[in-house]
């Protein structure tokens, strides 16, 4: 099993045939704007749900509740509700070979309109596409990045995205990674993340894994932190 998260870098391995996945997450985000206001939203939580079909497409669903703080100087706004409702697929088109990635398309179309009032985007939907790549360098050692175009509401400017994640095995059960990515959109100043985590197989078919970053570009102060799991199962005996 090779689960999209903890990181923003998504895997070009698709759910086998018949199999359902799911990968929830819990995420803490801080924005200190002084030391004495910020605001804080939280994933309660983010789901991933995939299905595969065949031995190189999945469909995905994504859901996404969400709990927002926002601290001003004389008062407090809360918000929660469903933030991000997402529903696509990814197709794995292209097996590692030599120099050559292996490759995927991954492409959701975000339902807006199905978000809860005042939190998310407006009620314009919006859509993503990004291509998934993963180099193996060695048994233990892999290098995998992403490079895509996200598009919050049609009647926004689209943001592009580049993400870039060396993944180790530090033990038999146990991997680490590091990460960098980010957002640039034209005649603006880019959006740039640092993180890095830890993940722990249970078993062949059940995944847990830790995660923290921060942004590193910004006069805003923004850290993050996430917990989740990744589980699959059958569902036919047949194959």
């Amino acid at each position: 099993m090779e689960p999209d998260r903890p990181g923003q870098t998504n895997t070009p391995s698709t759910t086998p045939n018949k199999w359902l996945q799911t990968e929830i997450g819990f995420q803490k985000q801080t924005f200190r704007f002084q030391p004495v206001l910020k605001d804080l939203y939280f994933q309660l939580p983010t789901l991933l749900t995939k299905y595969g079909i065949g031995n190189r497409f999945e469909v995905r669903l994504i859901t996404e509740l969400a709990y927002i703080k926002e601290e001003n100087v004389t008062t407090n706004s809360i918000y929660k509700g469903f933030k991000n409702i997402q529903i696509g697929g990814k197709f794995n088109f292209l097996k590692e070979e030599g120099l050559i990635p292996k490759t995927a398309i991954i492409a959701h179309y975000r339902l807006n309109t199905l978000n809860s009032n005042q939190i998310g985007y407006d009620s314009i939907n919006g859509g993503n596409v990004r291509l998934a790549m993963l180099h193996t360098i060695s048994e233990n050692f892999s290098l995998g990045y992403n490079i895509g175009i996200d598009i919050d509401s049609w009647e926004y400017e689209p943001k592009y995205l580049y993400t870039f994640s060396p993944k180790v095995n530090i033990a038999e059960k146990c991997q680490a990674f590091i990460e960098i990515y980010g957002y640039f959109w034209k005649g603006r100043i880019p959006q740039t993340s640092i993180d890095g985590g830890i993940s722990y197989y249970i078993n062949d078919n059940f995944k847990i894994d830790a995660a923290a970053g921060t942004r590193i570009n910004e006069n805003t102060n923004v850290k993050f932190y996430s917990i989740g799991a990744s589980y699959r199962f059958k569902t036919s005996k047949s194959d």
